[in-house]
């Protein structure tokens, strides 16, 4: 997510590029084969399990989302693959 007006936010493929708007409502997770082909948890990343966030972080995410507050919802994701992103994936990460 690049940013939010209104209902939609702006988006950016992984590897940057032009943006889009869409409506919060068709934000979700990249599934693992999506991650992988655009080299965003490339194989042999440091592992998330024993990390005493991602399960902190996940949990704030499915109650946002179950709340149906798609403001929080979409800021939680942010924080969720933020903290991957930076946490697990870049050298020098923390776990």
């Amino acid at each position: 997510m690049i940013d939010s007006v209104g209902s939609r936010v702006h988006v950016r493929a992984p590897g940057g590029g032009a943006e889009w708007e869409v409506p919060f409502s068709v934000l979700r997770l990249a599934t693992r084969e999506e991650r992988d082909e655009a080299g965003l948890w490339p194989r042999g990343t440091r592992s998330r399990r024993g990390c005493p966030e991602c399960p902190v972080l996940e949990l704030a995410w499915r109650n946002a989302a179950a709340g149906g507050n798609k403001l929080k919802e979409a800021t939680a994701l942010v924080a969720l693959r933020r903290h991957g992103r930076v946490v697990h994936m870049l050298p020098g990460g923390k776990a």
